[in-house]
């Protein structure tokens, strides 16, 4: 069986984010949510250099840049919102499965503002999605 490169890739966000959603648990359980998320984007900050080496920013549009950082903003503002959760009891099986649901926001804007199309298919998709992370919560 061969898979499509991007496939690798895939599993490897898998993985990483399933153990980093429980290393994030863990730490909850002895820090508050502000104090986890510095260590988280110290861990993040230190990992750029092997990932991003020798590139000028100057070699991007303003836009671009605007996009990348409210982007980080917005998975900064969500990694705390996420810490916090589980900071005030909420259980790591209920949170994450509930947060990880993200997507389905991309799903439902890109046909909006990525003028990209849904088929049924993938609507019956996050149909399934909905109710499945309601009955994995509950």
């Amino acid at each position: 069986m061969s898979f499509a490169p991007w496939f690798w890739y895939v599993a490897v966000a898998l993985i990483a984010w399933g153990v980093a959603g429980l290393l994030q648990k863990l730490s909850t359980n002895q820090v508050s949510a502000e104090s986890a998320l510095i260590w988280l984007t110290v861990g993040f900050l230190l990992f750029q250099p092997w990932l991003y080496p020798g590139r000028a920013l100057a070699n991007y549009s303003g836009k671009s840049l605007a996009r990348g950082l409210l982007g980080g903003f917005l998975n900064a503002f969500g990694s705390w919102a996420l810490l916090a959760a589980m900071k005030k009891g909420g259980k790591a099986a209920i949170v994450v499965p509930l947060t990880a649901l993200y997507p389905l926001v991309v799903v439902l804007a890109a046909p909006i503002l990525l003028h990209e199309s849904i088929t049924r298919l993938q609507g019956a998709g996050v149909l399934c999605a909905l109710g499945a992370v309601v009955l994995f919560s509950t």
